[in-house]
């Protein structure tokens, strides 16, 4: 079919030709299809079909909680806006203000022995949510790099 996997990512692949591309991005058993032209899109899908059986769910809108919508030109808008309000409500956070920073200017936080967090599965589950959600919101990556900085023993005040 003329896919190359990609340097960065091997469970993407790329065919590019003069007058179009074609991107399949294979996640365990889900395939996403992505092209310039919708006619080499639709050939593709019905070429995977007749190789084994699959399931076309239409347009991409909702993917490892990644909400996906298009505009008018064409372009992609990804947001994390339901796995956001999913990982507040797992933090029982749910009621908690927005805030105009990430983080409170001047905060030192810092590592103190004696007093241990109830839950640090519960810390490290949290915070790794929150390193999942820089993929939309690269603007905090520096507050939430200081919070992993206590992975390896969190307390309380992390």
């Amino acid at each position: 079919m003329g896919f190359k996997p990609a340097k960065s990512d091997t469970s993407l692949l790329i065919r590019i030709t003069p007058h179009s591309t074609l991107l399949l991005l294979i996640y365990v058993d889900d395939i996403i299809v992505i092209g310039s032209l919708a006619s080499e899109v639709t050939t593709l899908i019905s070429k995977l079909n007749s190789m084994f059986s699959l399931k076309d769910l239409g347009p991409l809108h909702y993917f490892l909680g990644i909400e996906i919508s298009t505009n008018n030109d064409g372009g992609l808008f990804l947001s994390q806006a339901k796995y956001i309000c999913d990982l507040l409500h797992k933090a029982k956070m749910d009621d908690s203000k927005p805030l105009p920073t990430p983080m409170v200017s001047g905060l030192k936080l810092t590592f103190d022995a004696s007093i241990a967090m109830f839950d640090p599965s519960f810390y490290r589950s949290i915070v790794g949510g929150l390193q999942y959600i820089t993929i939309t919101r690269p603007k905090l990556s520096y507050s939430i790099n200081k919070v992993c900085q206590y992975m390896h023993k969190p307390q309380e005040h992390h």
